[in-house]
């Protein structure tokens, strides 16, 4: 059994589509639009194969997102080395999105970093 994909809501669907594909090397399809609900999203597909679902539509609740709560932590990228996790980071950082942690090599041995990238959500960057 593999996950198929994973989905996330937005409340901006082009800003969330553009930074997985200016900083993760993310290729969207051309997006669907559903006119009878205003549902809309992208498929973002990522070297290997994994799939990222982008979604919106109208009137979505948007609780604060706090970092030690239930649900999904964060979803994490393989970027394939420690100079790139680095590179990418100080990228990031420059960008203006908030670094959380790292990079750094965690207890059980990954080197990574955390940043809050998308509408308060976490991307964690990782050999």
């Amino acid at each position: 059994m593999t996950i198929e994909h994973a989905a996330l809501y937005v409340n901006d669907l082009e800003t969330a589509k553009d930074f997985f594909v200016r900083f993760l090397g993310g290729k969207p399809n051309d997006g669907y639009f559903n006119p009878r609900t205003g549902f809309r999203s992208y498929f973002i597909i990522f070297d290997g194969g994994a799939r990222l679902e982008l979604m919106n539509r109208p009137q979505m609740d948007d609780p604060k997102k706090t970092p030690n709560r239930t649900g999904y932590a964060h979803i994490a990228f393989s970027v394939g080395s420690r100079e790139r996790v680095d590179e990418l980071t100080g990228q990031l950082e420059s960008a203006g999105y908030e670094i959380v942690s790292g990079p750094r090599t965690t207890g059980d041995g990954y080197y990574e970093s955390c940043i809050i990238a998308i509408e308060g959500n976490q991307i964690e960057l990782t050999v």
